[in-house]
């Protein structure tokens, strides 16, 4: 047996686990570290949340947090047999071990186990299907430290089996190859066939849930082959993508913008010919207002707010900036830079600060301009020559133009 003993590992034992950890002993539970964290650990990463598994049941643990006075917090999850108990400003998410006894392709019925080869049995992919017990011995039935090490992605048992009791693994699947397989295409033919054969349960999970792993996988690796398998599979019309999504831009694109942490939204508008698509995407999967925003900004400007040739290539992007009259229209063109590919001009353009206009009505004022109306056409005229200036014009300059 394998035993860890990492410092992300040892780094674990705050006062809260420690405490944690007593209680289970004196009862005689088994209590071990499960699922994503125990590949964290293995791969040197230290894990962002921390699940545990136990053989306790929920009302076993219930009594023994409430006995030892540990406050218990009540966040639905018991159904599922997940305890959630707060030690030492830290919370602590328990769940017992089970078995799916029904599913139904979106969410299963369980009963509890004490067999820790039946739970990791219905967990999803072999890389999360572990367990660590807190002395650092690795519980693996299922060969996932192997595939961790040799960057291996498959799932548990039957990948049809998997699929079936959770469509939405299809996604998971495609999340942890692009997060953790070292070169695109390195697919088991069966897994493939599994996810085309099943591809239509996903018609059936909500959009909410698709666009959490659809958005994973827009910013991890080898995110352009994994959509074009998605096209491939005949996975892409189930989860809002176009029918005859533009594979040859999201190929070009995908390569501007390895380096430059794009949206999600950004990498994923290039598949898309027009706003339709964007409109379809936001109908199936409930994308946010600023996600809409920005699919819509970038189908309508990427084509014509370009750079200009010459010194001043960053101009039609600042006038863009200056004329318009919307919130964030800063960010949307950094994300437009980035989708162009425009690395060096998007460091300038974040460096760039927005000028404010010189000239006032107030300045008009005093030069003798009483209307209000004859004081708007003329700041509107003074603003196109700031305009035009490169906005480098001050006060007395644009006044001086005023009075020719």
């Amino acid at each position: 047996t394998m035993r860890l003993q990492a410092p992300q590992f040892q780094a674990l034992f705050t006062p809260g686990l420690r405490s944690v950890a007593e209680l289970f002993e004196k009862k005689n539970y088994e209590l071990r570290i499960a699922g994503g964290a125990v590949r964290d650990l293995l791969s040197g990463v230290t894990p962002q949340d921390i699940d545990f598994a136990t053989t306790a049941t929920p009302a076993e643990m219930k009594e023994m947090f409430t006995a030892a006075g540990v406050r218990l917090i009540n966040n639905k999850g018991e159904k599922h047999g997940t305890i959630t108990a707060r030690l030492h400003e830290q919370n602590f998410e328990i769940t017992t071990l089970r078995i799916d006894v029904v599913t139904d392709g979106r969410h299963a019925e369980v009963e509890f186990t004490t067999d820790w080869h039946k739970d990791a049995e219905r967990r999803d992919l072999t890389v999360n299907s572990m367990f660590l017990g807190l002395d650092g011995t690795l519980y693996d039935f299922f060969n996932g430290y192997e595939d961790l090490k040799s960057k291996k992605i498959r799932f548990v048992g039957k990948a049809a089996e998997r699929i079936q009791e959770d469509y939405l693994r299809i996604l998971r699947y495609f999340r942890f190859y692009g997060r953790i397989a070292e070169k695109p295409g390195d697919h088991e033919p069966n897994t493939l066939q599994a996810i085309r054969e099943n591809a239509k349960g996903l018609a059936g999970i909500s959009g909410e849930r698709i666009w959490v792993e659809l958005k994973k996988i827009l910013l991890g690796n080898h995110v352009n082959h994994l959509v074009q398998l998605m096209y491939e599979l005949d996975i892409a019309q189930y989860i809002g993508l176009p029918l005859d999504g533009n594979l040859e831009e999201f190929a070009r694109v995908t390569k501007n913008i390895q380096n430059l942490s794009p949206k999600p939204m950004t990498v994923l508008t290039s598949l898309f010919k027009g706003k339709d698509d964007v409109t379809n995407l936001d109908l199936r999967l409930k994308i946010s207002k600023e996600e809409k925003n920005l699919g819509l900004f970038l189908v309508k400007h990427r084509q014509e707010l370009t750079k200009a040739p010459g010194p001043e290539s960053l101009r039609p992007y600042q006038d863009f900036l200056m004329d318009s009259r919307e919130a964030n229209t800063n960010s949307k063109i950094f994300e437009l830079l980035k989708y162009q590919g425009e690395e060096q001009l998007l460091k300038e353009m974040q460096e760039w600060t927005v000028p404010s206009f010189p000239v006032s009505g107030h300045d008009l004022r005093k030069m003798g301009v009483s209307s209000g109306k004859e004081i708007g056409t003329a700041l509107q005229q003074l603003r196109d020559e700031w305009k035009k200036s490169g906005y480098h014009m001050d006060k007395e300059e644009l006044l001086s133009c005023l009075k020719k």
